[in-house]
């Protein structure tokens, strides 16, 4: 099969999303089938052999945040082509517009390719957006992965903006009606979870009988306990981007306000890369005062990431909404108990009393009471830990997902 993956953030560094890509493509080159990745900026690590076409992306949103020139490198007067200029304007006004401007960039992209390339089908990560309209003409078939919707992040966002101002910059910042009228014109919707797949049937019409479900995996041969890491007493980690308010720091934070000066000596790591224009976690903390209590790491890399987690006591997903919940899934592959909300998919991945403790979403009294409970208890957390190895190695797998995410290409060609 001739497989053509497109991503609009592609390094595993920058999300989730970068990491389905890396893994996916993967899989399917060691299944024996041809593949092209279209990507956008930061551009990824990819397996020898895989054709990789790297897109252009002023980047617009994450320069701004660090107070870096808005004009292009090399060429200034790029900024005045059509697509850039809808770039910057659109960022100017307080939108997220790269996932449009990728997809026209990726239609142009798809078109040139296509006369040597055909594709058999067209797989897109999570972009949804409006250049995936014209794409459909090209005769490809087209499917999408939404790992959740975005009228979620917007829910989380408003629910904890500070004022009015900042509820309507949330508003302009996510094209809240774009994902849903994509959606539904597809061929065909893959999610990660059976949580997302009612949320995508429900926010975006999308008929039952055009979604499947397919879960992500985990590489167990890197996420894994290291032999001879000590854990930290107290230690707890939170792995994700705060500055996005659908993880909850908000309650987590709050959380860590009740036990401190409790009779809990903790420490959080937080792994997390903040910028300037994205403070809204260290406020929390200074608001709080528990700067003696968290750290942040800054981006880590694989293998950093998993030392974090061998010294890690508790693993904490504080989420509102997991459409899966990776870095839970990758606490439990270190043989880290979690603690998590019963938001979205997490119940899906976390076996309550098995592997952890759930807990209900946007409650900072029953995250610190987990909190207390889990750290008092040595053998619980040893228990937990191991049973969320094995969960992994049995449920979650890299291989399988390539396995599974063929199924649904053959369906849909059949179709």
């Amino acid at each position: 099969m001739k497989i053509c993956l497109l991503c609009y953030r592609g390094n595993k560094y920058c999300g989730g999303q970068g990491v389905y890509l890396y893994y996916l493509s993967r899989e399917f080159q060691r299944l024996g089938h041809q593949v092209d990745v279209i990507v956008g900026p930061p551009y990824p690590d990819i397996a020898d052999g895989i054709r990789v076409h790297k897109l252009e992306s002023l980047n617009l949103y994450d320069r701004k945040n660090e107070g870096v020139s808005f004009l292009p490198r090399g060429n200034p007067l790029r900024i005045f082509a059509p697509v850039n200029f809808f770039e910057l304007a659109g960022t100017k006004l307080g939108m997220f517009p790269e996932m449009v401007t990728f997809s026209i960039r990726a239609y142009l992209k798809v078109r040139e390719l296509l006369p040597d390339h055909r594709f058999d089908i067209i797989h897109d990560n999570q972009c949804l957006a409006y250049g995936l309209l014209p794409m459909r003409t090209l005769g490809v078939p087209i499917v999408a992965t939404i790992h959740h919707p975005l009228p979620i992040d917007i829910k989380a966002e408003l629910a904890q903006a500070p004022n009015e101002w900042e509820k309507i910059k949330r508003i302009l910042f996510y094209p809240p009606l774009m994902q849903g009228i994509v959606a539904r014109r597809l061929d065909g919707i893959i999610t990660d979870s059976w949580s997302s797949a009612h949320e995508v049937s429900r926010m975006f019409k999308v008929p039952q009988s055009k979604i499947r479900m397919v879960y992500l995996g985990v590489d167990t041969d890197v996420f894994k306990r290291l032999d001879g890491h000590r854990k930290e007493q107290g230690r707890l980690i939170m792995v994700g981007r705060t500055g996005d308010r659908k993880k909850g720091i908000l309650y987590l934070l709050q959380a860590l306000k009740l036990l401190k000066g409790d009779d809990v000596d903790l420490k959080l790591t937080i792994v997390d890369k903040l910028t300037p224009g994205d403070s809204f976690a260290l406020k929390l903390v200074e608001k709080y005062g528990l700067g003696d209590m968290v750290t942040f790491t800054g981006r880590l890399t694989t293998e950093e990431l998993v030392s974090q987690y061998s010294a890690a006591e508790v693993a904490i997903t504080s989420s509102v909404y997991e459409g899966f919940g990776l870095p839970a899934a990758e606490a439990m592959a270190c043989e880290v108990p979690v603690i998590a909300t019963r938001a979205g998919a997490l119940p899906e991945v976390v076996k309550e009393g098995e592997t952890g403790i759930l807990v209900p979403p946007k409650n900072p009294h029953a995250l610190a009471t987990a909190i207390k409970r889990l750290l008092e208890d040595e053998s619980m957390r040893r228990r937990m830990g191991v049973e969320g190895r094995k969960r992994m190695e049995r449920h979650f797998s890299w291989p399988e997902a390539g396995r599974k995410m063929l199924q649904v290409y053959e369906e849909v060609l059949s179709g």
